[in-house]
């Protein structure tokens, strides 16, 4: 794929150029993707409850969002790369199984080295979902359908993170945090049974030209764990690295922002568990609202395009939460969960498209270091934050954020090019 304006196949709408069984399958995996997300970031507003319960502070508690999401991360190419040996079907099957084991053994912990060792645990398991489930669009959709695709993919996956929000916070205040643990337990299992409706699908590759051709067998190697590394470096570094270091800058930005949004409202705002998951869901609806809308924002402009959006509208969500810092107004703040929510989905999807053809013959692995820098640098900005929210308090945290976004909006460009 070019990354200048897209083909006109590339530039087509997602939904009427999906068959039906083609978009049941999109909407399938993208509720597995719901269920990894969602179990990663209803736990934001329940931090404050969570410090309470094990009698530590509210910045501690961010440790329980950087042990789910730099698993997540960093085990995303191991994923990947497995499911192009394995098979995408089975190593989805797998994970998300783990995926729910996982969640459940968080809710029966007592301590924070045990929640943290538990989520540890959780995020190694869902690590691959979204990484697995894109190399399974590219075996299934065409590639003329297959930005619109994966857009849809993302919509739904990150609406789970915005709604989860909300509905982690209201159970949280209900029941507690650990029936919400419970009950995104049972949602793993669910979409565990959803996937026994799906058959493998044949593997394919697309070529540079757009062609689909049948995947070569996987090449064997006395080291397997050499060989997978070399892979991994030479496509991080090879001619989409401009993509991967993007894919790691928005981890750090978005997700590290979002992440400390829930104790930030809580602290500065006043609101309780319930109130926060609320504002925050709003997140999750401008993602849903936003993949279709990216899709055809791309229809006219070109990926990079895109993708320079996203980043000019998270931008303006860190300027909203310094305006919130100041006046300790949550409306400015639900202003930034709507423009990070769809700056997010502008962002992410475009550059797990532009991945895909980083190398044709192990698509997984190429999505999988989009996965890998995303999360990762997720779990970098959780932490990252927490450190300068104890020294500086939220308006050095916001003011931060904002020159990051302003720096990579720029960068883009040249990244890109």
């Amino acid at each position: 794929m070019a990354e200048g304006k897209p083909s006109r196949g590339e530039a087509a709408s997602g939904g009427p150029g999906l068959t039906p069984e083609q978009l049941r399958i999109v909407v399938t995996l993208g509720f597995c993707g719901l269920v990894s997300a969602a179990d990663n970031w209803f736990v934001s507003p329940a931090l404050p409850a969570i410090a309470n319960t094990l009698a530590i502070a509210p910045a501690a508690a961010t440790v329980v969002l950087t042990a789910y999401m730099l698993p997540y991360g960093l085990l995303q190419p191991v994923s990947g790369s497995a499911a192009d040996a394995l098979g995408r079907l089975r190593m989805l099957r797998i994970i998300v199984l783990g995926l729910g084991v996982g969640t459940v053994l968080c809710a029966l912990v007592t301590s924070l080295p045990a929640l943290v060792l538990a989520r540890v645990v959780t995020g190694c398991f869902a690590a691959g979902i979204i990484a697995v489930a894109q190399a399974f669009i590219n075996d299934t959709v065409d590639p003329h359908n297959r930005a619109a695709a994966v857009s849809i993919l993302m919509g739904v996956t990150f609406t789970g993170q915005g709604l989860s929000a909300g509905l982690g916070g209201i159970l949280t205040d209900i029941v507690g945090w650990r029936a919400a643990f419970w009950a995104f337990g049972a949602l793993a299992l669910i979409a565990f049974l959803l996937l026994l409706t799906l058959k493998e699908p044949p593997r394919r590759t697309a070529t540079p030209s757009g062609a689909t051709t049948a995947a070569p067998d996987s090449k064997t190697s006395s080291n397997p764990v050499s060989s997978f590394l070399r892979n991994a470096v030479r496509v991080f570094l090879g001619h989409r690295r401009g993509v991967y270091i993007l894919a790691l800058a928005t981890g750090v930005l978005f997700l590290g922002t979002y992440g400390l949004m829930g104790t930030f409202l809580a602290q500065v705002c006043g609101l309780s568990s319930t109130h926060s998951g609320l504002l925050m869901m709003f997140y999750g609806i401008a993602c849903m609202v936003g993949g279709p809308l990216s899709s055809r924002v791309n229809a006219q402009r070109s990926l990079p395009d895109v993708i320079r959006i996203g980043a000019a509208l998270g931008a303006e969500a860190a300027l909203a939460l310094v305006v919130s810092t100041i006046t300790g107004s949550w409306v400015p703040a639900l202003i930034a969960a709507l423009c990070l929510g769809f700056g997010y989905i502008f962002v992410q999807p475009s550059l797990a498209t532009m991945a895909m053809d980083a190398d044709p013959e192990r698509v997984g692995l190429s999505t999988g270091l989009i996965g890998f820098g995303v999360f990762v640098g997720g779990g970098i900005g959780s932490s990252l934050g927490g450190v300068l929210l104890s020294s500086g308090g939220y308006f050095v945290l916001w003011g931060a954020a904002l020159a990051g976004l302003v720096l990579q909006l720029f960068a883009a460009r040249a990244l890109l090019r």
